[in-house]
């Protein structure tokens, strides 16, 4: 088995802070906040679509419909979405910015940077990194598949016989939603925003007239109601927490998306439309199922008239299209993200807004997605079995992300150990005690995510070992760079004219393509430029501070070394290296359009040495024979680019 020319990039650098865009203006900030609705909110704006369904549902049947049990499942969804979401991340969590970007990837960036002397404690935030992104992508396959379906389940309320129905309209609607990710979002993205205002919107509205009917339920708002609930009948309160905590699916997306929108609009969007419209409907659906006990089997769509309820349905499906997209889009950039961290082999890459750099599509991740959730669909065939399996990906996020913030609270910004605690008794506390609550879910349906992230992080882990070792190998054969061009010097060696460029991960070792142009044609270019791509731990560096020249001690024998630094949201553009090189080291006429580009390919084959497992060792074979070619990847023009190499057993 073979991989196409495979030099990876350099190990990432630390890197100079760099400011944050000033937001400007009021309008600014509106026009930010309302574009936050339709892709930060998406997910947890369905929520209420199954949420209370689940809690009320045959799984849970031990919840009752009497005024203590709905007095405290509402009391404990109100107090979720208070700590988690408004102190956990609207107000803890945001303050972590990496260049003003979010993410668990991103946050575990910024705490490598800040503290590259902690060895131990790098490697734990590493680890985590990976298991909080391998949660991510379970939870790209559930949430698609729960939020579509339960908007269409709202059928069976409007007439019970539409409700075989659900399956097949599911399915069709989920490969509208996989097949148009190759158009990108930019072109429909600017509908999301009042699509979402009309959905949060209509929440208040759905709610609000059985609050006011019953406006009793608003004593739900006191905590002593969870309190009471759980110290009468723990058992039961333990199985409710384990649905109770879908009421904030999504809510990792608030940190994960800052740096399209900025803080302070996320912040906005929440506290002034989303976390009251979300309060309503819930107390709503409370008052409702106090007064009409049997509206537990679908307490949301029961909230409307029998008129507005098929608009709703329409709406519903609107609204959870867009919580997909929103997950599938993140996915792609956790995706990137990981594979400038080493983590996975390279992915084409398909940037699709000449605006925004982090709209991108990845075509492998799309489709391996939309198989996962058909088959999901297909086994499971209902959201209220599909909740089981959600809970676990979103809890094991959850803790993830905050023990990495307040790793970094402590251990870079030296916070008081006693605000530390306070953090850990309010914020950890409350999501162990959920996570807990979804691991007895474990045989029913909780293993789909943790199938789902164990092989993620089997293959994050492979590739990375995997690709330490073949570098270690390939170090010996490439040989010292400054040895090559010593006997280069030393050599009467003819020249044609041109520039040769050489994409190669750092200064110390020769090009393979390099070494092989030399021993096949006897010739060497007058120009050559090995550029190498350094990614940094930032989201993104500036254009002009990208670039940087080294004539590697000699400014006369025609060899220059380019270090090209970007962050894990830029582009690795190869030509472009060589346009912003230019005028920072000798006279050398860096016109990408007239260079020749050479790619160093190394064949990769099995053999004996004991570096992985065999079956790892065979894993990182079809990993790297898999890999996007690097031609695309760095931008290359295919008619100037030629790939040269050698062999290794692996």
């Amino acid at each position: 088995m073979s991989t196409d020319a495979d030099v990876p990039t350099a190990a990432p650098q630390p890197a100079p802070d760099l400011p944050d865009p000033p937001v400007k203006g009021h309008g600014r900030r509106v026009g930010l906040s309302l574009a936050a609705l339709g892709v930060v909110f998406g997910d947890i704006g369905t929520s209420p679509l199954y949420a209370l369904k689940t809690v009320f549902s045959v799984q849970h049947n031990a919840v009752e419909s009497t005024r203590e049990d709905v007095f405290g499942v509402i009391s404990m969804v109100f107090w979720t979405l208070t700590i988690i979401v408004s102190y956990g991340y609207a107000f803890l969590m945001m303050r972590a910015d990496n260049e003003g970007e979010g993410g668990i990837l991103s946050l575990v960036a910024l705490l490598r940077r800040k503290t590259a002397g902690h060895a131990r404690l790098v490697a734990a935030s590493v680890v985590m990194g990976i298991i909080g992104a391998a949660l991510f992508y379970g939870d790209s396959v559930i949430t698609p598949a729960i939020s579509v379906m339960s908007a269409i389940e709202g059928l069976a309320v409007v007439s019970p016989s539409f409700g075989s129905l659900v399956l097949p309209v599911s399915l069709v609607i989920l490969t509208g939603v996989f097949a148009v990710q190759r158009f990108g979002t930019s072109a429909v993205g600017r509908f999301f925003g009042p699509i979402m205002s009309v959905w949060f919107v209509s929440l208040a509205a759905l709610g609000l007239p059985h609050l006011l009917e019953n406006p009793e339920i608003l004593g739900a708002i006191s905590p002593h109601h969870a309190i009471a609930f759980a110290v009468a009948r723990p058992g039961v309160a333990f199985i409710a927490m384990g649905a109770v905590v879908l009421t904030v699916t999504g809510v990792e997306a608030l940190y994960a998306d800052m740096g399209h929108f900025g803080r302070t609009p996320i912040r906005l969007a929440w506290f002034g439309l989303v976390f009251p419209s979300l309060t309503i409907v819930y107390l709503g659906m409370g008052a409702m199922i106090l007064r009409h006990p049997s509206t537990i089997d679908n307490p949301f769509f029961h909230l409307a008239p029998a008129w507005a309820q098929a608009p709703l349905v329409v709406l519903a499906t609107m609204a959870t299209i867009i919580a997909s997209q929103a997950v599938i889009s993140g996915a792609f950039s956790v995706s990137r993200q990981a594979t400038r961290a080493n983590l996975l082999p390279r992915l084409n890459v398909v940037h699709t807004s000449t605006e925004e750099g982090g709209q991108v599509y990845i075509g492998s991740i799309n489709w391996i997605l939309f198989v996962g959730v058909m088959l999901i669909v297909g086994v499971f065939q209902s959201s209220e079995a599909l909740a089981s399996a959600y809970g676990l990906a979103v809890t094991g996020t959850l803790l993830l992300e905050i023990t990495v913030f307040l790793l970094l609270a402590r251990f870079v910004w030296r916070t008081h150990w006693a605000k530390i605690l306070l953090a850990v008794l309010l914020i950890v506390g409350f999501e162990l005690a959920f996570f807990l609550a979804n691991v007895a879910k474990i045989l029913h349906g909780g293993w789909l995510p943790l199938l789902i992230a164990a092989a993620v992080v089997t293959i994050m882990l492979t590739w990375r070992q995997g690709y330490a070792a073949v570098q270690e190998r390939r170090r010996q054969i490439e040989g010292r760079l400054a040895d090559f061009i010593t006997m280069v010097r030393a050599s009467d060696i003819p020249r044609v004219a041109g520039l040769a460029v050489f994409p190669h991960p750092n200064a110390e070792t020769t090009p393979l393509a390099l070494r092989q142009n030399l021993e096949f044609n006897h010739v060497l270019h007058e120009h050559n430029a090995i550029v190498s791509i350094v990614n940094e731990n930032v989201p993104h560096v500036r254009h002009v501070d990208r670039a940087s020249v080294d004539d590697l001690g000699y400014a006369d024998d025609g060899f220059i070394h380019i270090r090209y630094r970007v962050g894990f949201n830029d582009s690795q553009f190869v030509p472009k290296a060589l346009e912003w090189a230019k005028g920072k080291g000798p006279e050398i006429d860096l016109d990408p359009d007239q260079a020749r580009y050479f790619l160093s390919s190394l064949r990769l084959t099995l053999g004996d040495v004991p570096s992985l497992p065999r079956w790892r060792r065979r894993l990182f074979l079809w990993l790297s024979a898999n890999a996007a070619t690097r031609t695309g990847v760095f931008h290359l023009p295919p008619e100037r680019t030629i790939v040269m190499g050698g062999h290794l057993e692996l």
